[in-house]
């Protein structure tokens, strides 16, 4: 049996790689890991998710487990409501940033964390040998669409104060946010105008929310609103735009995010994680504000680990995954925004002045390789990159890395100009190719 879990669970196009078969095993298998066990599912709204969701509980409910089925919800709303709970599983059928035609599955612990490697290893041994249970012993199902209200209130509750007299402008991807962002906001009293607000399914990260934020900048400078703020399909990612339509990425949040903290005296232990592409302008700014940062590999369940390990109350990327930990365990895009709004209301400051950090050029190479495994062990590409990193020393960073999905090595620079990215990139491309 090959392996169904990558970087961030089970992914690829549905009914080509995901079926409704692949999710009934998944479910059932995870029915089989604790008996009579109770599962709440959710979706973003891809046209695929009425078919996977209920295909997994099939499965699950096939295997004795009990389902609680919320529909459309952020995946962080369905990681809070399993540790509420104290569900066995959460799952969350989304491919997240992915184009429609794709879709996946995320499984979370009773805690609310994305499951380690071990028990993603369990899950797909069960996989392979099915638990149809008789009549007598098989679960149940039901929809329970109000907690996700419960996820909306949690969020609220964390700005009390409220956000009157701030004027946003939201886009939510066509997706899993689209009804729940913009309530929390109206709620607690901002002046707000919601984009992109499609639940048909066939638009979900169709140029916009966090990976096309060009339009959202625009209406921001347009309607002369303080902000605006864009979620993808499952809103787990944050991508900001300021008063003069720039636009912030995870980076430049996470620094606003770990000063603002600091300077209120809850950033323990004056850390924060970043992952091995955190902008090194980021890094050594933080540092001269007596914060200091680590690395971890790329993958939110990989910097809630090492957030875990180290201490550290603020981490994320710079795609925009942000893990603010005294509030949830998983990557927000939505609190993460409630929490960046909070601060404008609070401070009364334009957003512009809190991302004063100059950012290093980076750049990423793709190399197709026929075996990834046997060329990133190489010794030759070994000795190469650490020629490099000597080379480069304090001007610069290079991680060599192989794709999680796909047959390519992944070259990543990041250094004082693009013309020594470039030269750095070159060797190593030959190297990669002589191998």
């Amino acid at each position: 049996m090959g392996s169904y879990f990558g970087t961030d669970g089970i992914r690829g196009i549905t009914n080509e790689f995901l079926t409704g078969d692949l999710a009934f095993k998944a479910g059932n298998a995870l029915g089989q890991i604790k008996n009579k066990a109770l599962i709440v599912v959710g979706r973003d709204t891809r046209v695929s998710g009425d078919m996977l969701a209920l295909s997994l509980a099939s499965g699950a409910i096939s295997a004795g487990a009990t389902v609680y089925d919320l529909g459309i919800i952020p995946t962080a709303g369905i990681a809070y409501v399993t540790k509420e709970l104290k569900a066995d599983f959460g799952v969350v059928i989304s491919a997240s940033h992915n184009p429609p035609e794709y879709n996946g599955i995320k499984v979370f612990s009773s805690e609310g964390y994305k499951l380690d490697r071990d028990l993603e290893d369990e899950i797909e041994k069960k996989m392979a040998s099915l638990s149809l249970l008789p009549n007598d012993e098989i679960g149940r199902y039901f929809q329970k669409p109000e907690l996700v209200d419960s996820y909306g209130l949690s969020i609220e509750n964390i700005c009390k104060e409220g956000l009157k007299g701030l004027k946003v402008i939201i886009d939510c991807s066509n997706g899993a946010s689209y009804k729940v962002a913009p309530k929390i906001f109206e709620d607690l009293g901002a002046d707000v105008v919601a984009i992109n607000v499609s639940n048909a399914g066939v638009d979900i990260n169709k140029d916009c929310g966090a990976l096309h934020p060009e339009k959202l900048a625009k209406m921001v400078v347009e309607t002369n609103s303080h902000c605006g703020f864009a979620y993808d399909g499952d809103s787990d990612r944050l991508i900001a735009v300021d008063e003069k339509g720039n636009i912030i990425d995870g980076d430049k949040l996470i620094y606003m995010l770990a000063n603002y903290y600091k300077e209120k005296g809850i950033l323990q232990n004056n850390l924060v994680v970043g992952t091995t592409h955190t902008n090194m302008g980021v890094q050594k700014k933080l540092l001269e504000n007596g914060i200091e940062m680590h690395r971890s590999d790329i993958g939110d369940k990989y910097v809630i680990e090492m957030m875990l390990k180290d201490g550290a109350v603020v981490g994320g990327e710079q795609s925009g995954h942000i893990i603010l930990k005294n509030y949830t365990t998983t990557g927000d895009g939505i609190l993460s925004s409630i929490a960046i709004a909070k601060i404008l209301a609070e401070t009364k400051r334009p957003l512009s002045s809190f991302i004063d950090v100059q950012l290093y050029p980076q750049a990423n190479f793709n190399v197709k390789v026929k075996d990834k495994v046997r060329v990133l062990n190489n010794e030759q590409l070994a000795k190469a990159i650490e020629k490099e990193k000597e080379y480069l020393k304090n001007r610069g960073r290079v991680v060599v890395r192989a794709s999680g999905t796909e047959d390519i090595i992944r070259i990543f620079t990041e250094t004082e100009s693009e013309e020594l990215s470039k030269e750095v990139t070159d060797r190593l491309v030959k190297v990669i190719e002589n191998i």
